[in-house]
């Protein structure tokens, strides 16, 4: 060897100076979820008045895997008069029994409804991501564990909401529509049905038509639980399915999760009445990067922020605003951590990125790749390999983008990250906000002062600080401007459902 030759320093996997190389270092094996011991019906009624029965018109409407594109099963189709019996039944249950019951018991409802959810928590994550085609280690350790979490922490408020609003006297609404989206279907049940049983009232529910498995698994464990007839009743159904909810003139309250296109219609279609109303819609957060915020954990956050469930998520990060000086050193980071990300079937346990939920949205998802191309951004995607079969997309970074791009300015709700540079705190804010949304966003930096200065001024219902996507029952979760009406989640939650 001559003296001006160098010798390659050997790949040290502990060294911090090594690039990330899981191909050559580290083998992963299948290691799948069994789903044998899971029950799914061929059909599913509607569950009216503590029953499930037929659909009025005997329509049904199919489900598919969307990792694999085949039939899991049928559900009822619910109409106008389906909507009116539910309705009616969820009526009869406040006016008679459930309102008849002291508070206490009511909270022991409850508890026992999250018990049985802790019970059957394996099952209800092997069904949440067969059917919606999210990761199993999320389902499992994430959305399984938080419906539980919820369900407990309101059966602790039911017999004590004189102490939540004291000097008040809070009573309950009546009978709440809620309408429920299909990117966490089971949590979002858990943040509508939890507080208002907690304050006493009944409710009419409707899963999202892609992803009504959960909800009519939880149905039978409303069933089984033993709550009185009528107190929760749930019919599937499409968009028509939730207007006759909405627009039914016996609701006393509407819950709406979803896109802001549809929460628009039915914040249009409630005006003059007398409903009470919340709707948590869509999102573009903003993940501000500092200089002197620790960049490996950054890079995690940023990960965790935007292609966590895919990116099927309304406060995801999915605007990343970088400061200059380590811009380069971020995305470069950032690009590598997306190749060690593995893409494929949901029911595997080293799975990171899982299916698109459905044809529909795996479509508007390319369309919007196609478009950031068009626009002139720069794309790369990580290089994994990814199922023929089902809706896959890889991760993707959008680079030379401006706040003009549409893939900058419009929800995507696919696993799409933009990035951005900002020279100062001041144009990180002006960035950060210029945008019709004001759900969520994060911050990392090493000073405390610069997370207040930011968090003061950045217009979003929640703001992370060197974290992202953490939920707690007791917290309230809410968006301004676009994002949404009210709040949910704490003390909040329970607000929304009392007349005080």
């Amino acid at each position: 060897m001559s003296d001006t030759e160098t010798k390659e320093a050997p790949y040290k996997p502990t060294s911090p100076n090594s690039k990330l190389d899981f191909e050559s270092v580290w083998e992963y094996a299948p290691a799948p979820q069994t789903s044998d011991f899971v029950e799914v019906k061929e059909r599913y009624d509607l569950f009216i008045g503590g029953k499930f029965v037929k659909p009025s018109k005997g329509r049904y409407f199919k489900s598919t895997n969307p990792a694999t594109e085949e039939e899991i099963t049928e559900f009822a189709e619910a109409t106008q008069k389906d909507v009116d019996k539910a309705v009616k039944a969820a009526r009869k249950a406040f006016e008679g029994e459930w309102s008849r019951i002291s508070a206490k018991e009511r909270g022991k409802y409850i508890y026992r409804i999250a018990r049985m959810i802790q019970e059957r928590a394996r099952e209800f994550a092997v069904l949440e991501s067969m059917d919606g085609g999210k990761p199993i280690r999320e389902s499992r350790d994430v959305d399984i564990p938080l419906v539980a979490a919820y369900f407990f922490y309101y059966a602790g408020w039911a017999d004590k909401l004189e102490y939540a609003f004291p000097g008040r006297k809070p009573k309950p609404l009546g009978v709440c529509g809620q309408i429920i989206p299909w990117n966490f279907p089971l949590l979002m049940l858990a943040w509508k049905i939890a507080p208002a049983l907690a304050c006493g009232n009944t409710v009419v529910l409707k899963p999202a038509e892609t992803t009504s498995l959960t909800a009519l698994k939880f149905a039978e464990l409303v069933r089984d639980c033993g709550l009185p007839e009528g107190v929760v009743n749930i019919v599937t159904g499409a968009g028509q399915t939730g207007a006759e909810i909405v627009n039914h003139k016996d609701i006393d309250k509407v819950a709406f999760t979803g896109s802001t296109q549809v929460g628009k219609i039915i914040q249009k279609s409630l005006a003059g009445t007398d409903k009470k109303y919340t709707l948590e819609l869509g999102g573009k957060g903003a993940l501000v990067i500092f200089e002197d915020a620790p960049i490996d954990q950054a890079v995690e956050g940023i990960i965790n922020a935007i292609y966590f469930n895919q990116g099927h998520v309304c406060c995801a990060g999915s605007r990343l605003l970088v400061q200059e000086g380590v811009a380069d050193k971020v995305i470069q980071k950032l690009k590598d951590r997306l190749e060690t990300l593995i893409v494929g079937d949901p029911l595997d346990k080293n799975t990171d990125i899982g299916a698109i939920n459905s044809k529909e949205q795996f479509e508007t998802v390319n369309k919007y790749l196609e478009l950031g191309v068009d626009e002139g951004a720069d794309i790369y995607q990580s290089k994994c390999d990814i199922p023929e079969n089902g809706y896959f997309i890889r991760p993707t970074l959008f680079t030379n983008v401006s706040q003009s791009n549409r893939v900058v300015q419009e929800e995507i709700f696919g696993p799409v990250l933009t990035v951005q540079t900002f020279r100062t705190a001041d144009e990180g804010i002006e960035k950060a906000n210029n945008t019709p949304y004001g759900l969520a966003s994060g911050v990392w930096t090493d000073k405390g002062s610069k997370i207040f200065q930011m968090g003061s001024k950045m217009r979003s219902g929640v703001i992370w600080a060197n974290t992202y996507n953490k939920f707690d029952p007791t917290s309230p979760f809410g968006g301004y401007k676009e994002s949404g009406v009210g709040r949910e989640g704490g003390l909040h939650g329970l607000a929304a459902y009392t007349k005080i």
